[in-house]
């Protein structure tokens, strides 16, 4: 293992999370916050001491594939603790378990929060008119900055997913990485650093689409910038205490379902899209299949809903088409509170977030790609029952897909049980009941944010103990790396001399 060269990267991380610090920086200096002064040293800190290492740890070995496992997996928990450092320091968020889960929720795009109070409550004294604040939340600045990390991270992950994990043999695109780093024929570029320019293209413009149309809605500046960090990210921390759902606001949630079901979207069918193959869309088997799970989910739904609540037709066609588009990409904003609709429509949001976004997005979960392919290789079992002499081919896309790819997505399937069972039983253990529980496990492991029973879209984390919280965060971690990059790392083989 190249150590110098794993500390280096590490090292340089960490600057490039600091300097992300700066605008987050001048909106405090902006408001006056308090917190602007702990924004300049974590960033004074972060550049300091990344770039020391990093210059101390300077070397000419190239990167192995055992070295990108470290990087990508310590990398993330890196910076997440060093995300965690404005929230603790300026005592925005006092607990320092508590600053480092709101944090690694936002880089891994999961959206679970620890914070009970957003942003300030204020109420008209009835005597003197005047606002009062009755309960505090976040300043502006750290506000922001969580919604930024939300942002850096849903890049990061399309960059890895799409560039990185696939030369290391995992990943929802590991299907591809004959060709990496591209899903098509015709792939981005043979080049990871060309191919990292060409999705942050994308992923800016549509990131600046988003903000535009949210702004036409009638959000202000600043809301409409933090809404479009979280959603392109599909992370779902949102600038109101209620969500999404608190800004009463119809044409901002249609914008809203819009941004976040191209959010889940393979990016770079959105690259082929930007170069006039809108066609891309339609003969990628992966895109078809996610499509058609959110109309049938929004269509049960909204059939199930009927009678069942009392929202009108077209408000209960909005809010099942959200929380359905929400939670299938792994966003997790809300508009209602889906605890209070049928079983059968809490039971297939529940399944959705197993589904997730299609490979190659910014969405969690086990991704559309991974489930169609177990299912084609389960029929294929059932007609070798019949034919066992014959010889079936599980295709995608029009291609033969190897045999040591269907058994990798077996093993993720199977240790994604193994994982969501045993961490189950941890929060178990610890207390909670059996429904909030799971509700907290797969919210975290598939990177949903809001879950069911204590945990739902209502609640928070904030009120689980210490040790739950970590180990959500490590849940948060492995769901976002695909399970493999960071269990490896768990294995003694990866650890000795070869």
């Amino acid at each position: 293992m190249n150590v110098r060269a794993v500390i280096r990267v590490l090292g340089l991380l960490i600057v490039a999370t600091a300097m992300a610090m700066i605008l987050p920086l001048l909106v405090s200096l902006y408001h006056r916050e308090p917190a602007a002064p702990w924004f300049g040293v974590c960033i004074v800190g972060g550049i300091v001491l990344g770039g020391g290492v990093a210059w101390l740890a300077r070397t000419h070995q190239d990167l192995e594939t055992r070295d990108g496992f470290l990087i990508v997996s310590a990398g993330w928990f890196l910076i997440g603790l060093f995300g965690a450092m404005p929230f603790w320091t300026s005592g925005q968020i006092p607990s320092f378990t508590d600053a480092v889960f709101e944090s690694i929720s936002g880089f891994t795009t999961t959206g679970s929060s620890i914070l009970t109070v957003i942003t300030d409550v204020v109420e008209i004294d009835p005597v003197t008119g005047a606002e009062v604040v009755v309960a505090e939340g976040l300043d502006k600045g750290p506000l922001l900055w969580r919604s930024m990390i939300q942002w850096l991270g849903g890049m990061g992950i399309v960059v890895l997913s799409l560039a990185i994990l696939p030369l290391l043999g995992v990943g929802g695109m590991q299907l591809f990485k004959a060709e990496a780093p591209g899903p098509t024929p015709d792939r981005l570029t043979p080049r990871i650093k060309e191919t990292a320019r060409l999705l942050w293209v994308v992923y800016c413009v549509l990131s600046a689409a988003c903000f535009l149309a949210l702004r036409l809605t009638g959000m202000s500046w600043y809301e409409s910038l933090c809404h479009a960090f979280t959603t392109l990210a599909t992370g779902g921390f949102s600038t109101h205490n209620a969500s999404v759902g608190g800004f009463a606001n119809p044409a901002a949630e249609i914008v809203l379902i819009v941004f976040m079901f191209l959010a889940g979207v393979n990016f770079s069918l959105h690259f082929a899209a930007a170069r006039g193959k809108l066609s891309t869309y339609w003969s990628d088997s992966e895109f078809k299949v996610y499509t058609t799970v959110i109309v049938v989910t929004i269509s049960a739904i909204f059939m199930s809903n009927i009678g069942a609540t009392e929202l009108d037709v077209f408000d209960n066609l909005r809010a099942t088409a959200f929380q359905v588009v929400s939670i299938t990409t792994t966003t997790g904003f809300g508009t209602e509170d889906y605890e209070g609709w049928s079983q059968m429509a809490q039971f297939v949001l529940l399944a959705l977030m197993f589904v997730g976004g299609c490979a190659g997005s910014t969405g969690g979960g086990m991704k559309n790609v991974r489930l169609l392919l177990l299912t084609r290789h389960a029929v294929n079992e059932l007609r070798k029952m019949l034919h066992p002499q014959a010889v079936y081919v599980i295709r995608f896309n029009k291609r033969a897909v190897p045999p040591d790819i269907v058994t990798n997505i077996l093993g993720f399937f199977l240790l994604m049980m193994i994982v969501t069972i045993g961490a189950t039983f941890c929060m178990t253990l610890m207390g909670m009941d059996l429904v909030s529980g799971f509700g907290a496990v797969a919210a975290t492991l598939n990177n949903i944010g809001p879950g069911l029973g204590s945990v739902g879209p209502t609640d928070n984390f904030g009120h689980l103990p210490a040790v739950g919280k970590w180990l959500l965060a490590f849940l948060m971690l492995l769901g976002r790396l695909e399970l493999y990059t960071v269990l490896v790392l768990l294995t003694p083989d990866f650890w000795r001399r070869t």
